[in-house]
């Protein structure tokens, strides 16, 4: 069986990935490729993929947008730790690029102002679909019994699939439209803008009623043509199918995001299907543990080296390495310490931030639960109202260190050294955070809530939490977390029988390609 995987990020090419997303599309294939499927993974070059070593240019298209006829390469790329049965190709044009972060790091994803949302990536990820479709249909990167398209960044691929006469061919080919996270739906106008639909295919003839967003009318809603328009729809977890079927109640619970009655049609039609995500796992057990002295040096050569690319060092940096030097200058050891790697954002740290009934925030309480005994560390990046707030109360609370960036050394030495990892998650598509932990026998806290349901079981190999409201939520978060402290400083045994069976629990890629094989593109 030949599959095509259409998606904005790749892991398995240096510099491709930025979330989720990418891992899946690294790791996905080869465990396709074991059941005998060739795998093609296209994505954009974001200006810079193409040039890495061994990059060959294996053909050009050529194709209309925005009324005018363009030209992309398309590359072939040789990842150190390809596969076999896996071909990894870039499509290159300038417009596909998104710029340069202020370190003078390449971007994968533009950052547009909040009135324009998704007004530069939207225009970008159509010139990308534009330019696959052409090379699908003209058979430049092979043939294919299935197109899967990942997010709504490929969600074009379909619409032209079905409306453009250009590439009615396409329609040959089974098609699979994967939801990686609903919360991000590209919705642009429909007309009236550079960025819009009928600026990019200013000759398509299209059903209104299958591209218009249920909430603005005189929008395009790519997510929804993605889901409108495959023949098999996938969610990255049994739980979360059924999560987003669900009225969206903002903010205690993010449901559907205005797409459940397109959802729920699926649905019945027998087109929606979730299977979890997998995990990397190694022949041998897991790792060392990580002493807790080294763990706060990788965390201090870190902000360190973080704060040697300005002028200045930021706030975070200079109160996370403070409090490393702190916590390292203890009589012993925490005897416990809590984890956290994660996006910082409304997603993750909702339910952290907010007040609860006391009028302070759950990350106040559980510091004050776990006392001076205890340190809680979390490494992460993102908004920067979070980012103030994490750095504010690390300033004030000795047992709190926010590391305020990312980095795979310190993010593989919090799983190896933390006792229990709070994954508190408004909602979870999947989640990969917890199978990490979990793996290095680290168990978790985490929301009943999509993956973090399918993944983590209370009382057996972590625990869970839920709550009808966000009072509720935040209430038994708090609650459920020093309970679990509780239980490791007072029952060893019993705390012990968690940690092992955390470690043993697995969720694999090779589980979930059986699964992909028989019920999606079967």
């Amino acid at each position: 069986m030949e599959v095509l995987f259409i998606a904005a990020e790749n892991g398995a090419i240096e510099g491709g990935k930025i979330g989720g997303i990418g891992d899946v599309i690294r790791d996905l294939p080869p465990a396709l490729a074991a059941l005998d499927c060739r795998v093609t993974v296209v994505i954009p070059s974001h200006g810079f993929l193409h040039l890495g070593v061994g990059s060959t240019k294996i053909g050009s298209c050529r194709f209309m947008f925005r009324g005018n006829p363009q030209s992309a390469d398309i590359f072939e790329v040789y990842p150190p730790n390809g596969f076999p049965g896996v071909t990894q190709l870039v499509i290159h044009h300038p417009a596909l690029s998104a710029g340069d972060a202020p370190s003078g790091r390449y971007l994968i994803y533009a950052h547009d102002p909040p009135d324009r949302p998704f007004f530069t990536d939207a225009s970008r990820f159509a010139f990308f679909c534009a330019a696959a479709a052409t090379a699908i249909s003209r058979k430049l990167i092979g043939t294919f019994d299935v197109i899967h398209l990942h997010d709504w960044h490929a969600a074009l691929v379909g619409l032209l699939r079905r409306f453009h006469p250009d590439f009615a061919t396409l329609r040959d080919c089974r098609s699979v439209f994967s939801i990686h996270n609903l919360a991000f739906q590209g919705v642009r106008p429909l007309r009236d803008s550079e960025s819009s639909l009928e600026a990019w295919f200013p000759e398509l003839r299209y059903d209104w009623a299958t591209v218009a967003d249920p909430r603005w009318p005189d929008c395009i809603n790519l997510m929804a043509v993605g889901i409108r328009l495959a023949d098999r729809v996938h969610t990255v977890s049994p739980s979360y199918a059924q999560d987003i079927r669900q009225p969206s109640r903002k903010p205690q619970f993010y449901g559907g995001e205005g797409l459940e009655a397109d959802l729920e049609l699926v649905q019945r039609e027998g087109r929606l299907t979730g299977i979890l995500n997998g995990c990397r796992y190694s022949r041998a057990e897991p790792g060392r543990r990580v002493c807790f002295d080294d763990l706060l040096k990788v965390i201090r050569r870190e902000a360190i080296r973080w704060s040697g690319d300005g002028d200045a060092v930021p706030a975070a940096q200079f109160v996370a390495v403070a409090r490393t030097l702190d916590q390292g200058g203890r009589h012993e050891d925490p005897d416990v310490l809590l984890t956290s790697v994660a996006r910082v954002g409304a997603q993750k740290m909702l339910l952290l931030r907010q007040n609860g009934r006391q009028g302070k925030s759950a990350l106040h309480h559980i510091l004050e639960g776990i006392g001076p005994r205890g340190c809680y560390i979390l490494l992460g990046s993102g908004d920067r109202d979070y980012e103030r707030f994490l750095t504010a109360v690390s300033a004030s609370h000795e047992n709190f260190i926010f590391v305020n960036g990312y980095s795979e050394k310190c993010a593989r030495a919090l799983y190896a050294a933390g006792d229990l990892y709070l994954m508190p998650s408004s909602f979870e598509p999947c989640g990969l955070s917890q199978m990490l932990a979990m793996r290095e026998g680290q168990p978790c806290l985490a929301h009943a809530v999509g993956g973090l349901k399918d993944t983590v079981c209370n009382g057996y190999n972590g625990f869970t939490f839920g709550g009808a409201t966000l009072e509720d939520q935040i209430g038994h978060f708090i609650k459920s977390t020093l309970e679990a402290v509780a239980l490791k400083r007072e029952n060893p045994a019993a705390w012990d029988k968690i940690r092992l069976n955390a470690a043993a629990a697995r969720f694999t890629w090779e589980d979930a390609a059986d699964r992909y094989v028989r019920e999606l593109y079967g």
